[in-house]
């Protein structure tokens, strides 16, 4: 697994690196197939912040944790990626021992759960594969996310996919 370490306003020392790799390296134990983990590290004035995304399978499981000590954030960060890969495996294993040709619309189904003028305080960037409506609705509730942005597969178009206040989902489909 190639862990792939960014820092901003912090120098990252052998140490810090050591601890990343020594806990987040134990995600393997968890899942086979993880290649690359992007993590980055943030100290803004007395909050260490750590994000780290995992590509998976056309999926990203996405932990973000904050604290006033890098190691607890680092510490944190790695329980709620523990949790997402076990909810992820466990959805996925459910899945398949119900019915092995279920689509992906039925396993969307069983993923569901869960003063100033405002400025933009953050730009992400990110690239994004085809994909049908369901497998979105998927990546979406996989994030514990309440929208997704992604290239409909069906239309060769970008679309939005959201969870609606009554539970429901929504569709926002361009129209030129």
């Amino acid at each position: 697994m190639n862990i792939i370490l960014k820092g901003r306003n912090i120098e990252i020392t052998d140490a810090l690196r050591d601890y990343v790799d020594k806990r987040l390296g134990k995600l393997n134990k968890f899942i086979e197939g993880l290649d690359e983990v992007q993590v980055t590290l943030l100290v803004e004035k007395d909050r260490h912040r750590v994000e780290v995304t995992i590509p998976l399978n056309g999926f990203i499981l996405r932990g973000e944790e904050e604290t006033i000590d890098m190691y607890s954030s680092i510490d944190l960060v790695f329980e709620k990626l523990e949790k997402q890969i076990e909810k992820y495996k466990s959805r996925i294993s459910r899945i398949n021992k119900r019915n092995k040709n279920q689509s992906i619309r039925e396993m969307t189904k069983m993923c569901e759960d869960d003063g100033d003028e405002p400025r933009i305080v953050r730009t992400k960037r990110f690239a994004f594969k085809p994909m049908p409506v369901e497998e979105a609705i998927l990546q979406m509730n996989l994030l514990g996310h309440n929208f997704f942005v992604f290239s409909n597969a069906e239309t060769d178009e970008v679309n939005v996919v959201y969870k609606r206040k009554d539970g429901n989902y929504g569709l926002i489909e361009p129209e030129f």
